[in-house]
């Protein structure tokens, strides 16, 4: 059995923090706040995951430093995203650094969070309630699947 970690930054309404814990919840994964560590040795595990709010399409900044600064070559990677306009090029800036450092990327997950940055705060937000209890197990199901194939 491997190793497992999932770094992530959940600032605002705590969606991506629902989305780690709920993985957490029901598998053997470390957890890591990248709000609070700011380096972490990864050489260890198998599998990395990198969680995130989108903030302009990008992931959280300390996220990225950590993946640029501490992330292994040729590691077994996967992403995770809420986003209150989920779309494929919010994992772009985490998918560059592990690419550039020849890892392997097997899956990515993202649902809606609810969202008050910049002009969505005039309107009250979008997305309310959500990641709602459906996305939530579908990023447990996500998980249980990419641990599976890597057998973490």
């Amino acid at each position: 059995m491997g190793k497992a970690v999932l770094i992530y930054a959940s600032t605002h309404h705590g969606n991506t923090k629902k989305v780690v814990d709920a993985i957490a919840n029901e598998f053997e994964i470390e957890t890591v706040d990248a709000t609070k560590i700011h380096e972490k040795d990864l050489t260890e595990y198998d599998l990395i995951g990198f969680a995130s709010g989108i903030f302009y399409s990008r992931f959280s900044a300390q996220v990225l430093e950590i993946a640029k600064n501490c992330l292994p070559d040729q590691k077994n990677v996967f992403y995770i995203a809420t986003a209150g306009n989920p779309r494929k090029g919010n994992f772009n800036s985490i998918a560059e650094i592990a690419a550039g450092k020849q890892c392997n990327e097997l899956g990515r997950f993202q649902c809606r969070g609810f969202d008050t940055y910049g002009p969505f705060k005039l309107v009250g937000g979008i997305q309310k309630g959500h990641p709602d209890e459906d996305e939530l197990k579908d990023a447990v199901d996500f998980y249980k699947m990419i641990s599976e194939t890597k057998k973490v």
